[in-house]
């Protein structure tokens, strides 16, 4: 196990040992925001977060592709 390892274990344990971890992680979401917040308009991250889509999705199940009745095929058999 290397280094970086057990630190990553020792982080989780910790995490898990906490009192209230939904509380812990909603925390570090906030703090996260609040760092994308104040960072230049001109950052990749920022941009990223602020991105909204201009169109829809359609309502209902997506319609099958030629490509995934072919794939559906080849796992099913030869039937």
């Amino acid at each position: 196990m290397e280094n970086g390892d057990k630190k990553q274990t020792r982080s989780w344990k910790t995490l898990i040992n906490h009192e209230n971890i939904v509380r812990h992680i909603k925390s570090r979401r906030l703090r996260w925001v609040g760092h994308v917040e104040r960072m230049p308009d001109e950052r990749v991250v920022k941009s990223i977060y602020k991105w909204k889509p201009h169109a829809t999705r359609p309502k209902g199940r997506p319609r099958l592709r030629w490509d995934d009745n072919m794939r559906r095929f080849e796992e099913d058999g030869s039937k």
